[in-house]
């Protein structure tokens, strides 16, 4: 059987130690746990760095390592970024052979279509009108104000889709029309991915085709319907 130690006779230095080392050992899980749910604008304490800081330079910064002290790096000469090469001219550019593609680069399903109506309400709709011809939202509220003599109003109204010139311009025009803006209206490039690009055409087509139809696009058995 094992004897218990009186802490009476324990010198009394070895006393104070017993007595402060669990309470002095409960501080780190306090700060930790009192770390985890407060803010702060501090950073909080980084004991293992791993790569997480490290020295960078900014740009147009000096970094005498180079021989014309520039940080930043022209590209390699006769190099592309992976992923930006971007052959395909008719998908990237709407180009065929230097000239505006006349078709689509990929098929164009009822799916497509339902996607490009999306995107069109997104992106094209404010100014375009849900129908295409000019008179969205943001297109309304301008000439209210231009109308009413707002200062250093110039808007230029946005083209209705079912003017002739506009269905008369290849599809690789209508997309580089979105990629890249024309006159007044921005490039949505940066915003919209290159198949959604696409199917916004396909869309504004099949807007063009719904109020310029023809007898001849109905089918035969459907004819005798029409007033």
């Amino acid at each position: 059987m094992k004897k218990l130690v009186d802490i009476s006779k324990l010198p009394r230095i070895v006393v104070y130690v017993m007595i402060a080392t669990p309470a002095l050992l409960l501080i780190p899980p306090a700060i930790i746990a009192k770390a985890r749910v407060s803010k702060s604008t501090q950073p909080r304490i980084h004991l293992i760095q791993d790569m997480d800081n490290q020295p960078k330079f900014k740009t147009q910064a000096y970094n005498p390592l180079f021989a014309d002290h520039r940080a930043m790096r022209r590209p390699v000469a006769g190099t592309v970024a992976r992923g930006d090469l971007r052959e395909d001219s008719h998908y990237y550019a709407g180009k065929v052979k230097r000239e505006w593609a006349t078709t689509f680069p990929m098929p164009v399903t009822e799916s497509f279509l339902i996607r490009g109506q999306e995107r069109y309400g997104i992106y094209c709709a404010p100014c375009h009108g849900l129908a295409g011809y000019g008179n969205g939202a943001v297109a309304a509220r301008a000439d209210q104000l231009q109308i009413n003599g707002a200062e250093g109003m110039n808007w230029v109204p946005p083209l209705s889709y079912h003017e002739q010139q506009v269905r008369e311009r290849p599809v690789g025009h209508l997309f580089n029309t979105i990629t890249n803006g024309i006159r007044t209206m921005p490039a949505y490039g940066p915003q919209i991915p290159v198949d959604d690009r696409w199917a916004i055409v396909a869309y504004v087509r099949a807007l063009q085709r719904s109020q310029n139809a023809k007898i001849e696009d109905v089918p035969t058995e459907l004819r005798d319907a029409l007033r």
